[in-house]
């Protein structure tokens, strides 16, 4: 059954999303994206005005914790049966979540109950993880807490996987399946929500750039993982005298003699390689002060360089 839908969302995904919905048969009948920050397009927000939808730019939906009566009269007046959140930053209120007659869908980047919050995918590599997937739930109260619509497992994270491939590899097509099938479930009255369990749920706060800090005295496998976590952002950091380094890609490699934690010890085509406690890393690229990314051989960085 066709159903009148509100998409909250962004980016690629959010287009592809609201594309897939439409071609499913589903009516589109609001679009709401925040305000630019400068750069390029957001992608669902020029579809949206391509397709002559109903576009909705707006940075917050409450005001010291309250709803804004305005945005959800707005919103009340588009007359959707079903929210659908496919890549959400901002918080909304329960007057908008809670209002269709079929409440509302958000995606999530991790199996859930695990690696909740906003940066899943980098701590799922940062921490370890071995398998991800994608999570389609309800939300409720909680952050990532409401009960589960649908759950697609079975990716494994490869030992060189950055937070960039794991998304744009596999969970971004995986999820775009996930969403479509959680909706069309939804439509057909055969949805099934699971409460969440609590057993191995975890939160994970913002990465932000004290988290993405390197301590060269750690272990080459969590640094390892840290960098590839932080690609594309924020970037891994180390300094080179008073200049900031970011660094990116990433892959375990044997220790080099007995240089110090954090040297530059060797080229492998345009990688770096750099000691670590416990072995070395391979460096893909990096990027020097406010200078471009680049292959780490060609960004300005040389052998014998020392990382702090």
């Amino acid at each position: 059954m066709p159903l009148r839908i509100a998409i909250f969302g962004q980016a690629p995904f959010g287009k592809d999303v609201m594309t897939r919905l439409r071609d499913d048969g589903h009516e589109v009948v609001g679009v709401h994206v925040p305000p630019e920050r400068g750069g390029r397009p957001d992608p669902l927000a020029a579809e949206a005005e391509a397709r002559g939808l109903p576009l909705f730019r707006h940075r917050r939906y409450r005001r010291q914790g309250e709803a804004i009566p305005e945005l959800v009269e707005e919103y009340l007046a588009l007359g959707a049966e079903l929210n659908v959140m496919p890549f959400t930053t901002v918080i909304l209120p329960p007057e908008i979540v809670d209002a269709p007659r079929l409440g509302s869908l958000c995606f999530h980047p991790s199996l859930l109950p695990a690696y909740r919050g906003g940066t899943a995918i980098p701590w799922q590599i940062i921490l370890g993880a071995s398998v991800s997937g994608v999570t389609v739930f309800q939300p409720d109260e909680g952050v990532d807490t409401g009960p589960i619509v649908v759950q697609k497992g079975g990716v494994a994270i490869g030992p060189e996987a950055t937070a960039a491939s794991l998304y744009f590899d596999h969970l971004y097509p995986l999820g775009l399946e996930a969403m479509a099938e959680a909706v069309a479930a939804v439509a057909d009255g055969t949805a099934k929500p699971e409460p969440q369990g609590e057993a191995g749920a975890s939160f994970q706060p913002r990465l932000d750039d004290e988290a993405a800090r390197v301590d060269w005295t750690r272990p080459a496998e969590a640094l390892d993982r840290l960098i590839r976590g932080c690609d594309p952002q924020p970037g891994a950091h180390a300094r080179r005298g008073d200049q900031t380094v970011r660094l990116y890609g990433g892959g375990l490699r044997a220790a080099e003699g007995d240089a110090a934690p954090g040297t530059i010890v060797a080229a492998e085509g345009d990688a770096l390689i750099v000691a670590a406690s416990e072995g070395a890393i391979a460096i893909k690229k990096a990027r020097l002060g406010d200078g471009a990314k680049a292959p780490a051989a060609a960004s300005g960085l040389a052998v014998g360089d020392r990382l702090s």
